[in-house]
């Protein structure tokens, strides 16, 4: 996938690092930046168990409609000097309606930029999420560390199951894998069945990686007991890979939510610059 709109998400409290970050992120791939400042409201004065008066409410929205006009501002000024091509936007979302909203634009981008604030922000953070995942199908890259993000890695872990979302993040990372000195295809604990992972769990899919000239290792690794995003979070460490490519929700979405899953693992806290598909 070539990579030249990029959609950077940030919250209204974000810092001159999250900036950072999406300007390098769209250098290196000489990309154009669409910025998009969201402050949620989680409250309405409509309805009739609204818990705010209309009028406090207002007020509210006045006052960050103001506060979200001079940041827009200033970061125009500030991206001016960049060197890049960019817009900003700031658009005040209402909660339930935010992944809709948030996916209507990234349906217009390659990639999302889930900023280090965004991931802080557990409300913003999930809008992100669905918007990329299941409004737009746009891969999201989620940055929890400021200055370490790259779209040029020289370590990948390509988490990898043969499910059909691992399948997509594998396409959509394709690029970004060719580029990189040594990518893991990594696996825990794989069944060697037909119509699974074959009789050679791994085979198939770095010979399809190798195909496209990425230097590709499989690592197959046993559980020992412990959760699955525990063993590749700690296997990202021990390979010192800067960039983890994952599939975005494998089981149902109803599941996830309830019982976790390796999504629910790696989104609530990223043990490195993440590159999720679905």
């Amino acid at each position: 996938m070539t990579i030249k709109t990029i959609l950077c998400i940030v919250g209204m409290d974000h810092t001159n690092d999250d900036i950072s970050s999406c300007v390098e992120l769209c250098r290196q791939v000489d990309a154009h930046l669409t910025l998009l400042v969201i402050p949620l409201d989680a409250t309405s004065p409509l309805g009739d168990y609204a818990i705010t008066p209309a009028s406090i409410w207002f007020e509210e929205h006045r006052r960050t409609s103001e506060r979200l006009a001079s940041k827009v501002t200033d970061l125009k000024e500030k991206l001016s000097n960049a060197g890049i091509s960019f817009d900003v936007e700031g658009e005040w979302m209402d909660v339930e309606w935010a992944p809709s909203d948030i996916g209507e634009r990234a349906r217009y981008a390659d990639l999302i930029l889930a900023s280090a604030s965004v991931l802080a922000d557990g409300t913003l953070k999930t809008a992100v999420l669905e918007a990329g995942l299941f409004d737009a199908m746009c891969p999201i890259l989620m940055i929890p560390i400021p200055g370490k993000a790259t779209l040029k890695p020289k370590t990948v872990l390509l988490a990898w199951d043969s499910s059909l979302e691992a399948g997509r993040s594998a396409k959509e990372a394709l690029d970004i894998m060719a580029g990189a000195d040594a990518v893991h295809v990594t696996m825990v604990d794989p069944d060697a069945a037909r119509g699974r992972n074959g009789e050679e769990p791994g085979a198939d899919i770095a010979l399809y990686l190798t195909r496209h000239d990425i230097a590709v290792t499989v690592d197959r690794l046993p559980s020992g007991g412990r959760e699955v995003g525990d063993v590749l979070a700690q296997h990202a460490i021990d390979i010192s890979a800067d960039l983890i490519v994952m599939g975005g929700y494998g089981h149902s979405r109803l599941r996830e939510r309830v019982f976790g899953g390796l999504t629910r693992t790696f989104t609530t806290k990223p043990p490195s610059t993440i590159f999720i598909a679905r």
